[in-house]
């Protein structure tokens, strides 16, 4: 509801300052507050791990993109949308350039995991241009034909949850703050524009574990002897 009505308050803006409208209809209208929990399915550690190595079981297409959408974090659209062109070597790290679709079109580089790179490899196999990855006709694989490869490996490591392309994107965050990745970095990564979406995705911000007592009472410790 509030992403519809920000359409419509949106578009009375713009036939205002077109002046097709004297004032716009929406401008008074009260917007329900969202919920800053995300509804994403969670996955912990040994879950994410779980479906790594079902992926792993299957076609190179599937061990490729799974492993791409959770161990960079991508969106589904930039991961499909990944040419062989576009694979490279950057410092001894195998590398990717990829359009950012939340950033106007702007092209970044990122590094593959080396099972990651492996991976891809066998999914391109003899090929010298064209899609990473292709559908079974042959074309580019779009973001539903992802979606059901994301599905179809989920039952196989027998999660037992809906997943989704996204909800990979959320464990990539989640398993990197839990890994001691500055919320900056995780930032960048995810590509997010403010952190408080990157929070958002963190399935993980209840975790005592994680809590700052913990962590302050270890780096005090030393000191208190």
């Amino acid at each position: 509801m509030t992403r519809r009505l920000c359409t419509i308050a949106g578009f009375s803006r713009y036939a205002v300052e077109e002046e097709l409208l004297d004032h716009s209809p929406a401008a008074r209208g009260r917007r329900p507050r969202v919920d800053c929990e995300s509804r994403a399915a969670a996955l912990d550690r040994n879950e994410l791990g779980a479906l790594l190595v079902a992926a792993g079981l299957g076609p190179p297409l599937e061990h490729a993109l799974i492993w791409l959408l959770a161990l960079n974090g991508l969106r589904v659209s930039e991961a499909a949308g990944a040419d062989i062109g576009h694979l490279g070597l950057e410092r001894g790290h195998r590398t990717l350039a990829i359009t950012r679709s939340c950033q106007g079109g702007k092209v970044v580089t990122i590094p593959l995991a080396p099972r990651t790179a492996r991976a891809i490899d066998l999914a391109v196999g003899e090929r010298i241009g064209g899609p990473v990855f292709l559908a079974a006709d042959g074309r580019r694989l779009d973001r539903h034909g992802a979606g059901r490869i994301v599905r179809k490996v989920a039952r196989r490591a027998g999660t037992g949850k809906s997943i989704t392309p996204h909800t990979l994107r959320h464990a990539f965050s989640t398993a990197a703050l839990d890994a001691g990745v500055p919320l900056r970095d995780v930032q960048e990564a995810a590509s997010h524009a403010d952190p408080r979406t990157t929070m958002r995705h963190d399935r993980a911000r209840g975790s005592l574990d994680r809590h700052a007592t913990c962590i302050v009472a270890g780096y005090v410790a030393g000191a208190a002897r």
